[in-house]
């Protein structure tokens, strides 16, 4: 059975029945020609995301993506080191002194999956630095995301790889040159890297990398130029979600100006909405910050993002 057929003749009620509503609802978007923004937060590239989300990327579906600096470089590190990451299937009764254990062996654990130090980490540090470092001497500046770009098409980087390319959704998105925003990048390994070597001096210049407030000008200006309909799906909650739909109400509101909201959202979540978190907030709340139209389809299924965005993603793709 196809995931179509599965989704359509089994989800029906509660988070299930949202799904295939949401399936249904996004897929008819995209088929009129609209397009998504794709945001990424928690550790869904450690969840290998780019197994489903890169054959969309390529279909042309994306518009741009925003991320977290953890799932940016993490679908790198998975691509690279693939062959030495640590699986633990009984993390849930792990003990303090394990995880001790862990990391005396250079195994970062993200729930039930170390990321090894010295084969992932480690071994881009050198590629990473060099690229800041010719930027350095040259005095360029480059969005985060730039920077892995040139990574990934640079020189020898697939002999590098332990993975399958048509996983990474990184390399999926720097093949069509799609946008990438990466609100916080300073809050992830390669950001603490990049700040270690302007404190050792490696780098003389933190300002290479270019900031948040660029990506927001940058965002505004291809909300502006865009001619499609946008639709936000958002995978958790966060700066990688809050950042981008807000380019909406400061476009209309802080420059009066005038464009579109965003005309489709839907959203993965499992934060409760009475904590006040954003992660958690319903999607007719964004209505009152002027980021969503009353009319606008919007969808919130409360579930396990590595469960629901896989099959949410390959009910789009299937022909």
């Amino acid at each position: 059975m196809k995931m179509r057929e599965f989704v359509d003749s089994n989800f029906h009620h509660f988070n299930a029945g949202e799904l295939k509503r949401c399936c249904q609802s996004g897929l008819e978007f995209l088929q009129s020609g609209g397009k998504l923004l794709v945001t990424i937060a928690g550790a869904m590239s450690t969840a290998e995301i780019g197994k489903t989300l890169s054959p969309l990327i390529r279909s042309g579906y994306i518009w741009a993506i925003s991320t977290t600096g953890a799932n940016l470089e993490e679908d790198i590190f998975k691509l690279v080191a693939k062959d030495s990451y640590h699986s633990i299937s009984n993390w849930r009764e792990l003990s303090p002194g394990y995880d001790s254990e862990l990391a005396e062996k250079g195994l970062n654990r993200v729930t039930d999956t170390c990321i090894p130090e010295e084969e992932a980490i480690r071994k881009l540090e050198s590629r990473l630095t060099k690229i800041w470092e010719d930027m350095d001497s040259n005095q360029d500046r480059l969005f985060p995301h730039e920077v892995i770009y040139k990574l990934v098409k640079s020189d020898g980087f697939s002999d590098l790889c332990e993975g399958r390319i048509e996983d990474s959704w990184v390399v999926a998105a720097a093949e069509k040159s799609l946008p990438i925003f990466v609100p916080g990048w300073e809050d992830s390994t390669s950001g603490n890297i990049f700040a270690a070597h302007c404190i050792n001096g490696n780098v003389s210049n933190p300002n290479i990398i270019k900031s948040g407030t660029e990506y927001m000008i940058h965002l505004s200006n291809l909300y502006k130029e865009n001619d499609v309909d946008l639709g936000f799906f958002q995978i958790g909650g966060g700066i990688a979600g809050d950042f981008p739909i807000c380019v909406v109400p400061m476009l209309n509101q802080d420059l009066q100006d005038s464009v579109p909201l965003w005309k489709w959202f839907a959203q993965i979540s499992d934060s409760t909405t009475s904590y006040g978190g954003y992660s958690g907030a319903p999607p007719q709340e964004k209505i009152s910050w002027g980021k969503l139209d009353v009319n606008t389809p919007r969808f919130m299924i409360e579930s396990d993002a590595t469960i629901v965005a896989p099959i949410f993603f390959s009910y789009l793709l299937e022909s």
